[in-house]
């Protein structure tokens, strides 16, 4: 596992955007999983602007790790906002997009998206392999769509589970914890002072830090990458 912190989200987005542009060079194809939320809207702001006419984004095939379960109108869905911040800005293949449908009934997009994930990803151990799965973290610990009160779900057997929102019950399609840690690279998107205390619990392995989604992100290819801003980082 590797730490970088960095200034604020800004350099955060630049030096994620270079990491990316690193790791798609050269590849034939690029399979990565996108998350949702605030950071990542500022990185792919950036990926945009710094990279939109240097990557080859007609070779990478874009999916998400997680989804709300509201229409694709709807401000909260992840795919409206990364058309919003990424794909109105570059030149990508409609074809390369694979988004969940947030408007369809949970349960049956949850076994469809198992289903794509098996047609266009390798597999290794049964289990659909990413080049790339972006994760954020939540407040609560809680990473793609899989939160402290249903940690159940990182094991389960299907690669896509319905899960709901511990607050306000919306219902999330989400990859579970094998699919994440079946990926030949993890990069963690983290800043904020909100998560700091998480952070640091599971980065020191406090007592209880093992309830939280997060902690359990240990890809079996040993690349995860945290990009952290300094109000997010751990304590020494």
């Amino acid at each position: 596992m590797e730490i970088r912190v960095f200034k604020d989200k800004q350099e955060v987005a630049k030096q994620f955007s270079a990491y990316f542009a690193e790791l798609t060079k050269g590849k034939e194809v690029f399979h990565v999983a996108l998350s949702g939320g605030s950071t990542p809207k500022i990185v792919f702001d950036e990926l945009a602007l710094a990279y939109g006419d240097t990557i080859d984004w007609s070779k990478i095939h874009f999916y998400w790790g997680d989804e709300r379960c509201v229409p694709p109108t709807d401000d909260q869905n992840n795919y409206k906002m990364t058309v919003e911040h990424l794909f109105s800005k570059i030149n990508v293949p409609e074809k390369n997009i694979h988004r969940i449908l947030g408007e369809s009934d949970p349960q049956r997009e949850a076994m469809r998206y198992a289903n794509l994930l098996e047609i266009y990803l390798d597999r290794e151990e049964g289990i659909p392999q990413f080049d790339l799965i972006i994760l954020g973290m939540g407040d609560d610990g809680h990473t793609a769509s899989i939160f402290p009160h249903e940690i159940q779900l990182w094991e389960a057997k299907d690669h896509c589970v319905v899960a709901t929102h511990p607050d306000s019950g919306q219902k999330r399609v989400s990859i579970n914890g094998k699919v994440i840690n079946m990926a030949k690279e993890v990069a963690f998107l983290v800043t904020g002072a909100t998560k700091a205390e998480k952070v640091d619990e599971i980065h020191n392995t406090r007592e209880g830090y093992k309830t939280y989604p997060a902690s359990l992100v240990h890809p079996k290819s040993g690349k995860l990458v945290w990009f952290l801003d300094e109000a997010a980082a751990p304590n020494p």
